[in-house]
């Protein structure tokens, strides 16, 4: 074969597999229970996997999505060569929490469609994770888990479901336990949907646009301060109209109220100590100072019970810390999951 064709074929086979990896798969669970005793029919849960595995399987990262999250969009600004997750040394396994519109989600349930769809907690978020891991993918360990928001959460979930699973833990400005802050925002953004005429209690046909709740999600993404400063009052119109909610209304219901349900302790007779010493994983928890959507106390908490590394983000960006000291963040990330192995 000519070098010319050669290389031709080198890239064709490598642009294949990439492609091939990077393809939305789902597994099928059935009808998987869930922790209330309820049960989602057909149970499908999305995945996306980035990078090679190694030979004794020691290197799978598992990065469950945020809020309205999905796998895509995770692996388009998180995982790749360099990245947060990096791909390169690493095989990434992205993965679609329910209610996101790609796993079972109140959005695309046949049997049990809109209103029908059960309630789940981030507790059966993780469950399902687990059973994809174990039982479709053949992994009895990995060697971490990570996650940011709502996916920090997850992972925080994962430590105390699973301590034995993975070797590393590491929550981004995600929570072990939600403040009356974070209650207030989340209960604020779901009396809004509910209270909606459009939203029709839960049985529209075409789901709602939701800008107040788009207006109050963007007032406690990022501090008064950053808001401020980075955008003039010329420039308020175009910021303030081009805030639009792109999440179906009922999918978004089932994840808040699941995050509102986020408490380690009650799993553990209401106390966080004991929680936190069911933990076995070392655990690199980042959190940002000034986060007015998920409050950093809880997580600080945790580390402190835990004696775990800590990184403090005290940037103005609030809960878009991660992405505005990714700086910080990328090399952090990188450091320990590099020594655990």
């Amino acid at each position: 074969m000519k070098r010319t064709s050669l290389g031709i074929f080198v890239f064709v086979l490598a642009t294949t597999l990439l492609c091939s990896a990077q393809e939305q798969k789902f597994a099928n669970l059935g009808d998987f229970k869930l922790v209330s005793g309820e049960v989602i029919k057909d149970c499908r849960v999305g995945y996306r996997t980035y990078g090679q595995m190694n030979a004794d399987k020691s290197n799978v990262v598992v990065f469950p999505t945020w809020f309205g999250g999905t796998s895509e969009e995770i692996a388009r600004y998180q995982v790749g060569p360099g990245k947060m997750a990096d791909s390169a040394s690493y095989y990434v396994i992205v993965m679609d929490s329910f209610a996101n519109g790609v796993s079972s989600s109140p959005s695309n349930s046949t049997q049990q469609h809109g209103v029908a769809f059960p309630k789940v907690t981030i507790r059966d978020m993780v469950e399902s994770q687990h059973e994809v891991l174990t039982k479709t993918l053949g992994l009895s360990h990995v060697h971490a888990v990570m996650g940011i928001s709502m996916g920090g959460m997850q992972t925080f979930q994962w430590a105390v479901a699973y301590p034995d699973f993975m070797d590393l833990l590491i929550p981004i400005v995600g929570t072990p336990q939600q403040t009356s802050w974070d209650m207030l925002l989340w209960n604020s953004e779901l009396d809004e949907i509910r209270s909606d005429p459009d939203y029709q209690n839960g049985n529209y046909k075409v789901s709602p646009p939701l800008k107040t709740v788009a207006h109050i999600h963007q007032l406690a993404m990022r501090t008064p301060h950053n808001r401020a400063t980075e955008i003039a009052p010329a420039d308020f119109g175009k910021f303030f109209s081009g805030q639009v909610w792109t999440r179906d209304a009922n999918d978004t219901v089932r994840q808040l109220e699941a995050m509102l349900g986020q408490d380690l302790a009650t799993q553990f007779g209401g106390s966080m100590e004991r929680a936190a010493a069911a933990v076995k994983a070392p655990m690199l928890i980042v959190v940002a100072t000034q986060d007015h959507m998920v409050n950093p106390i809880p997580a600080m908490k945790f580390a402190e019970l835990r004696k775990a590394q800590l990184l403090k983000l005290e940037g103005d960006c609030g809960h878009s810390a991660p992405g505005c000291e990714i700086d910080l963040v990328r090399p952090a990330v990188a450091k320990f999951l590099e020594a655990g192995n």
